[in-house]
Order: structure tokens, then sequence, then C-alpha cells
């Protein structure tokens, strides 16, 4: 580029912050005078879930601190929640842009307590991270304070965990949630169009904030750059805050890497000093130009890149800096011999042109047709390892498969072994138990037979079946004398008496019982539809008054007026009929409910019927207690089918106190002590 070209370049800043963010650094940077260029690398969205960072925010008085990792976490975080922050509760932020961020959402010192890297770190690029928030936070805090404590962390999705895992060693319980996520945006044409252009050879330098920024823009060059824009990339000027994301950049080859430190200015700064590095007006004086020697040249060329390292470090003023290096004077030539020169070498330099021309043409066409073919078996061999890729995976995913299937085989196989081993113990068992004597067979077959006789006795109720069992086992103990088969006798004795002596009870009978309650429940008439006879006024009989007079000795007038109120009296009483009712809620069940009280009152009778033939005593008179209220307190009492549904429900309720039946723990305990004598 020549120098009339340098000069009316604008020096333009590619900036990559994510969109939205960077309003006043193109002021500031435009205010310097240089051109700007918005090109997000980070593009930053909700989390999408974001229940932990509500609830950790609704319930704030369980932490002893609160740390955010960047503005974008405070403002996240202050989207989230409407509640006014806690005065008490101490904020730790990295950098002067989230302290800032804090002051927009009305938390500012000194009405909140704001702890961030103390003043004196300004000065280094290093201060504004978590290495320096901690030694903020030790220093104001003290980390032995936040032993047992919860601390908060709001933060992107992923990120370091330098500053987690020291809040954890100085004893503080450690909470991180996600407020956003960070995501890799996809620039738009036109401002791919001015990368190209900047490319090509305009002066410029990006600016990167963060080391997943720098990688992101590593990916998109290699997806949408050539191999010379992406070297002519690697080649420019890089501004990074941070020295950990200059070292990001500098493992992925970018080579000019200045570090400016945190905050606008201190970036504005840091690009205003690498402007002369790369964009220096070059003085037309002839004087100049004969003055400039090589040597001079050289010392100022190998000083260049130094001092795009350091410039924003040391805040130097600009420093000019060398064009480049001019050749040395040529010898002088009168005018007459260079036109002579000039005129017999023409026609031989045309012919050498044109010779040239036409051997790049005929290079050209060949190395064309050679591309093409190398493109063509390029291709082909692509397809070759496609097809070798896929037969290698289908052989890969068979291997894997049989794989599984020999485990599956083995697993079956091991499952085999178990059984037979079980197997094997139940045999050697029973072997153990065959070989002993014949009192022991003995004992262990009374066992069974009380085992099964208490199994049947516990799930039908047959006492009888259970009785016969017993009858059985002691029969074939009378032939045995030890003592122990005596004790075993004397137990099935005493469950012999228990099981004669328990009540009989009719289970089928009392449950045919609920069944015809069960079947009376539709046809019952709730308090409320009780039917209510016609009046029948009928004349009254009117009576000699005389006699009665006479008969009673009282005046005719007087019998007369008693007979009119008596009449009056009966008539009234054929008119209106009063009907006392205890429960006034049944008055107000509608013809809708009356359907669910009904049904009501059938799953209380179902529940009851099963709960009797399960003998669950419990359950069966909660049950039967449920339905005489039911029955009581919403049906009409004096309807025969509620009376008849009643005495139903009563009966069964007297009938079932002998529900619980006897056990067999006597014997049982006999023989279990026999069995376990040794």
């Amino acid at each position: 580029m020549s120098a009339t070209t340098a000069r009316e370049a604008p020096f333009t800043v590619v900036i990559t912050r994510p969109a939205g963010q960077s309003a006043e650094l193109v002021q500031q940077l435009e205010a310097a005078g240089l051109a700007t260029l918005d090109f997000p690398l980070i593009d930053i969205a909700p989390v999408l879930d974001d229940a932990p960072l509500r609830n950790a925010l609704a319930s704030l008085e369980r932490y002893a601190l609160v740390v955010f990792v960047s503005p974008n976490a405070v403002d996240q975080a202050f989207a989230h929640s409407a509640a006014i922050w806690p005065h008490a509760l101490p904020i730790g932020v990295v950098g002067p842009g989230s302290v800032r961020a804090l002051a927009r959402h009305g938390v500012r010192a000194p009405e909140h307590r704001v702890i961030s890297p103390a003043a004196g770190a300004e000065d280094e690029a290093a201060g504004f991270d978590s290495e320096g928030l901690f030694a903020a936070l030790d220093a104001s805090l003290g980390a032995a304070s936040l032993e047992g404590k919860r601390v908060l962390i709001v933060r992107g999705d992923g990120g370091r965990e330098w500053l987690a895992d020291r809040l954890r060693e100085a004893g503080a319980e450690v909470e991180a949630v996600a407020a956003y996520r960070r995501i890799v945006p996809e620039p738009s044409i036109g401002a791919w169009a001015r990368v190209h252009d900047l490319l090509a050879g305009a002066p410029h330098a990006w600016l990167v904030t963060s080391s997943e920024g720098v990688r992101n823009l590593h990916e998109l060059a290699q997806e949408h750059l050539t191999a010379d824009e992406i070297a002519q990339l690697k080649r420019a000027i890089l501004i990074a805050p941070h020295p950990r994301i200059a070292q990001t950049a500098r493992a992925l080859g970018f080579d000019r890497i200045t570090v400016s430190g945190a905050g606008d200015e201190r970036i504005v700064r840091a690009v205003v000093a690498a402007v002369p590095a790369v964009v220096q007006p070059v003085s037309s004086n002839p004087a100049h130009s004969a003055a400039y020697s090589p040597a001079h040249s050289s010392v100022h060329s190998s000083a260049q890149p130094r001092m795009t390292e350091t410039n924003a470090s040391t805040n130097a003023s600009p420093q000019p800096t060398a064009t480049t290096p001019l050749p040395p004077n040529q010898p002088f030539t009168p005018y007459e011999a260079q036109q002579t020169r000039r005129s017999t070498s023409a026609p031989l330099l045309w012919f050498v042109i044109v010779i040239l021309a036409c051997a790049v043409g005929a290079g050209g066409f060949v190395m064309n047709r050679k591309l093409a073919r190398t493109e063509q078996e390029l291709a082909q061999r692509q397809q070759a390892n496609d097809t070798q890729t896929n037969e290698l995976r289908i052989k890969i995913d068979q291997a894997l498969a049989t794989v599984h299937q020999a485990d599956s085989q083995v697993a079956q196989f091991e499952g085999k072994l178990a059984d037979a081993q079980a197997a094997q113990q139940v045999l050697q068992q029973q072997y153990a138990d065959l070989a002993r004597n014949r009192d022991d067979w003995t004992l262990a077959e009374v066992g069974q037979m009380l085992s099964a006789a208490s199994q049947q006795l516990q799930l039908t109720g047959n006492t009888q079946l259970a009785l016969f069992a017993l009858q059985s086992a002691d029969t074939r103990l009378a032939a045995s004398d030890s003592p122990q088969a005596v004790a075993v006798r004397k137990a099935i004795a005493q469950d012999i008496d228990k099981l004669k002596a328990a009540p009989s009870t009719d289970l089928t009978g009392l449950a045919i019982k609920l069944d015809n309650a069960i079947d009376h429940v539709e046809t019952l008439p709730l308090s409320g539809e009780a039917p209510i006879p016609h009046a029948t006024p009928h004349a009254a009989t009117w009576s000699d008054t005389a006699k009665i007079a006479a008969a009673t000795g009282k005046p005719r007038w007087e019998v007369w007026i008693d007979q009119v109120t008596h009449g009056i009296g009966e008539q009234l009483t054929s008119l209106v009929q009063v009907r006392r009712i205890d429960n006034a809620d049944a008055m107000l069940v509608s013809p809708d409910q009356g359907y669910f009280v009904r049904q009501n009152l059938k799953l209380r009778l179902l529940s009851a019927r099963l709960a009797l033939l399960s003998r669950n005593q419990t359950t069966l008179k909660s049950d039967l207690q449920a339905a005489q209220s039911s029955l009581g307190r919403y049906f009409d009492a004096s309807s025969k089918d509620t009376q008849t549904v009643i005495d139903l429900v009563k009966q069964v309720d007297a009938g079932s106190a002998a529900v619980e039946l006897p056990n067999l723990d006597t014997s049982l305990q006999a023989v279990n002590q026999y069995r376990n004598r040794g």
C-alpha cells in the first residue's frame, strides 16, 4: 500500500463484544478519530432453565456473599428478580464494568457493600480477574469468616472454577447458578465483506475481550476465510484486556498482541498507541528520502514489534515508526545514455514479456488441468475413504453387537451357575435333613403340617381344617416318647383348645347381608326427598250445642265457640305437617349431590365387605361406622328401605366381633425351639 493510500484509509477497530455492549467504547474510539466495525464473536442468550437462578435470588437471606463474574451476569440476574437488593448482603465483582452494571440497577456504594479488586490493581492487566477478586474478598471480609457459610456465584454456563475452589478451600459452601449462556453467532454477509476488505490490506486491529471469543474467531476464520486471509488475520494487531486472553490468542497463532488492561479507557489508549505502528504518514520531502539510510530503517523495523507488545501496558505516548526501507541510490547515468538504452532494449523487453505471458498462460492451463485431475482423484479417494469408513463402522457395530450378545450370554451363564449352586445347597440341606434320626423326621413333618395349617387358617379362616391338622400332628407325636415331642404336644394341645373355644363366624352370610344393603342404596330416599301426603280437607260434624251445654253446665255460646275453634284446628292440622330433621344440611343436598351421596355410601359398604373377607377388623369397623353415620345423616329414617339397610349394617357390625382368628404360634414356637436346640 502506498503512503497516500495509508494516509487516506481510516484505521478500523473490529469490536468483537456481544451485540449491544459496546456503545461507550465506540463513542470513545470515534472521538479518537478511529473507525469501528461491530463483529460479535459471542452472543448472550438466556439459560434454558432459569428455575435455579430464580430460586437462588428469591432466598438471598441464605447467603453471606454473592459474586457476579461479569456485567452480563449482573444484567441477567436483575432481569430475573424484581426484589430490592438487601443492603447487608455483600457483593463481589471482578471489574469496573460489573460495578457500573450494578449501579445501573441501583446497587452502588455506600448504600451497598460492593467488593472489587483494589484501585491499585487497575494499573495491572491481571488485576481484574478471579485471583484479584479473591484477594479483595480476603482483604475485605477475610477468607476465614466465610467458613461454614453459603456463597452464591452467578455466572454463565461453564467458566473457570478457580474462585469457587478457593472459596471451598476456605470452608465456604459454594453454590453456582447459570444466569446466561454463550453461543457462537453467525456474522452477517455485510460484516464478512468488511472483514474481507480489511484483510486485503486496510489498516485495522481486532479487540477480543474473552478467550472464548478468540477461539470462536479462529473457528469462524477456518470456515469463511481463505488461507491468505487467515495468514493476514494472524498478523493483524490483537488488543486483549487480560494476559490470559493473550495467552490463548498466542497459542492459536496470533503474533501481534497488545495487553491493554480492563476498562474502555485503557482499551482506547492501547488502540491509539497501536495506530502509528500501522498507519504512519510518509514525508514527501526528497531531501528526507535521500537522507533516509538503510541502517536507520533496519533499526526502526526491528523495534516495531516490541513497541506493539508494550504500548498498552506502559501507556507511553505514541512514537513515530519507520516506513518500509528504501533501496540504495543507483549510480548516476546521463539522460542521453538512458534514452539510447531504452530504445535498444524495448523490443527485447516486449518479446520477453510476450514469451513470459505465453508461458504463464500455458502453465496456468496445465496447472488448471492438473488441479482438476487432482480434485477428481481427491473426490474419488474421499468417496473410497467414506466407503471404507462406513464398512469399518458397520463392522465395529457388528463387533459391538457380538460383544453385547456375549456379555448377555455370560450373564445368563452366571445366573444359571448361581441357580445351580443354590439348588446344590438345597439338595445338601435336604440330604442333611434326611440323615437325621426318626424323631427329627417326625418333628420336621409336624412342623410342615403346622405351617400349612397356620397359612390356611390365616388365608381362609377354616378353623376345622386347622383343628384337623393339629389333631393329626398330635397323633404323629404320640408314637414318640422323647421329652421334646412331649413339649410340642403340650403346645399343640393349647392351640387345639384355642381353636375349639374360638367363636364361629359366618363370613359368607355377613357378606351377603352387605350385598343386600348395597343393592338397596339406590332406592333409599334422602331426608329432603321424603314424600308428603296430600291434605284431605273434610267438613266438621256439628254436635248439638244444647245437649252439650246441659251436660257440661256451660253456656251455649261458649260451647259453640269451642266447636268452631276445634274445627278450625282440625282443618289446619290436615293442611300443615311438621317434621323434625336433626341434620339441617341434609335438606340442602341437591339431586345431583344425592347421586354422589349414594355412591359414597356404596363405596363404604364395598370397602367394609372387602375388610370383612380379609379379616381386617379395624377397617371393617371404621367403614361400618361411616356407613351408619351417612344413613342417619342424609337419608330419611322413617323410610322402610332406610330402616332395612340400617338393620343389615347393624347385624354385620354385631356379627363381625369374632372376625379375628386364633393363631398357632404356640405350636410353631415349640417346633422351632426343638429344631434350634443344638
